[in-house]
């Protein structure tokens, strides 16, 4: 067994003058190296998943293909322009992302939406040696390689790799060594990872500004006072000058998410009042702090969920409520380290009953962790029948095929991401006007009313232009244009 509280590069470090945690003394040993093995297998777990998904058209929505088109703008010194969300679309103007521009040298390396796929499962596992080495530090033990197994099957986790690339997976180690370095005392270190998260998603100002007030608290006051104004500052910046100057409407569209229910107009009044109306909403924060055997309770830490949590609670899109998609990724290093602080405080609480579940609380995160795998994605890695090609699998590569590097191409989901690498690259019905070289749909991709004759439907997409059948595989129909471009 490895003893963990033992190490011959790693002393035991003293907190500073302000110490975040009420009981908080000497902080333990923890070496690096099982940390780095740990890190290695949860990289390889998220990495296998997506890939499996993404090599059998599994992807969930258009978002890879939107990052991918992102980052290969970038990569090529262009403007990021996304053609999936609109002919010529400046994707600065949807949501402020220019962090994913990092990808870069990686797509020069790799020009591929795995490349983004394998970008995220690194960045998630980096997170899980900086929450996991941080519990260590904190509580000793072996409590830091418990969390870290905890930390790395968590829901929030495990769904983020289910929903593809997304840009908040570099918000989520960022966070994670905010945490950190709240929970030790490093001031400096807390303010210097927090100042890039305004550049990973334009809501990630406001959790800048809680950074700030948790210094504050801490007694760093001049220091919270600044980074909660420059919090502030960002977030406005970004949605009411960046956003719309970028943007063609010259809006910042995702206040109708929480202005708007199915084009009904919502009073600010009954989108607060309906902050906890929904089953969903009550399971996914019972869930979030259970994870932790609601020890993140316990600390101020906690705080830093709120932001998120806000705009979530408050949207009327029913799909920012739940547990599932990306959307809880940010908040798992939160929860995690908010948890071993919540153990420290309460190992020196009057209550010996408080204490004596405190001392059990990381082995107990660590087994919910596990059973909840049984209903969460990585279960599926387990089963046989994941790793094998289908007849649609088959179907799918062979309508790729059909398709020219180079193209200009209309098409549904499934086959999105695959197609942006080498391809220009438009939703279906979202390229009025653009007579695209090929068409290619999945007939059983779930539309609204089944397509029955494909070309009729390619040519009311595009009524300037004409197309023929050119392949025709299971379930997708590729079409090629016959006339000349507009």
């Amino acid at each position: 067994m490895l003893d963990l509280n033992k190490s011959e590069t790693d002393a035991p470090e003293k907190a500073s003058e302000g110490e975040a945690g009420e009981a908080a003394g000497p902080l333990h040993p923890a070496p690096l190296r099982p940390y780095l093995i740990a890190a290695v297998l949860l990289c390889a777990v998220y990495f296998l998943y997506a890939y499996v998904r993404f090599s059998h058209f599994q992807s969930p929505s258009w978002d890879l293909g939107i990052f991918e088109q992102e980052v290969r703008a970038y990569a090529g010194l262009h403007a990021p322009v996304v053609d999936i969300k609109g002919p010529g679309y400046l994707i600065l103007g949807d949501h402020f992302s220019p962090v994913v521009a990092l990808l870069v040298p990686l797509y020069w390396v790799w020009p591929s939406a795995v490349a983004l796929l394998f970008a995220q499962a690194a960045l998630f596992a980096v997170s899980a040696v900086v929450v996991g080495r941080t519990v260590q530090q904190i509580l000793g033990g072996r409590a830091g390689l418990c969390a870290t197994a905890a930390y790395g099957l968590s829901w929030g986790l495990q769904e983020a790799v289910k929903a593809d690339f997304h840009e908040i997976a570099f918000a989520v180690p960022l966070i994670a060594l905010v945490c950190r370095a709240l929970l030790t005392g490093r001031w400096r270190a807390a303010v210097l990872w927090a100042l890039p998260l305004v550049l990973v998603k334009e809501d990630l100002g406001v959790t800048v500004a809680v950074v700030g007030g948790l210094l504050a608290f801490y007694g760093r006051r001049l220091q919270g006072f600044l980074l909660a104004a420059f919090g502030v500052f960002s977030f406005a910046l970004t949605v009411l000058v960046l956003i719309p100057a970028a943007s063609s409407a010259g809006t910042y569209d995702y206040w109708k998410k929480i202005e708007e229910d199915g084009g009904q107009q919502v009073s600010p009044l009954d989108s607060l009042l309906g902050i906890l109306d929904s089953s969903v909403k009550l399971e996914m924060l019972v869930f979030l702090v259970g994870i932790t055997a609601f020890m993140a309770l316990r600390s101020p830490l906690i705080l830093l969920v709120l932001p998120t949590l806000g705009w979530r609670l408050l949207s009327q899109d029913s799909n920012h409520w739940g547990m599932v998609w990306h959307y809880s990724a940010i908040l798992m290093p939160v929860v995690f380290l908010a948890m071993a602080d919540g153990i420290r405080r309460s190992r020196g609480s009057k209550r010996p009953w408080l204490v004596s579940y405190a001392n059990v609380a990381v082995p107990v995160a660590a087994a919910i962790a596990v059973a909840l795998t049984q209903h969460l994605p990585f279960r599926e890695l387990l089963r046989p029948e994941t790793y094998r090609a289908d007849a649609r699998t088959h179907a799918a590569e062979e309508a790729l095929r059909a398709i020219p590097a180079g193209a200009r191409v209309e098409t549904d989901i499934t086959l999105m991401a695959h197609l942006t690498g080498d391809r220009t690259v438009y939703w279906i019905g979202g390229a009025p006007g653009t007579a695209p070289d090929v068409v290619a749909i999945n007939l059983d991709f779930g539309w609204s009313r089944p397509i029955d004759d494909p070309v009729e439907y390619a040519q009311q997409l595009h009524p300037e232009a004409r197309y023929r059948i050119t392949r025709e595989a299971g379930s997708f129909v590729v079409m090629e244009r016959t006339t000349k471009a507009p």
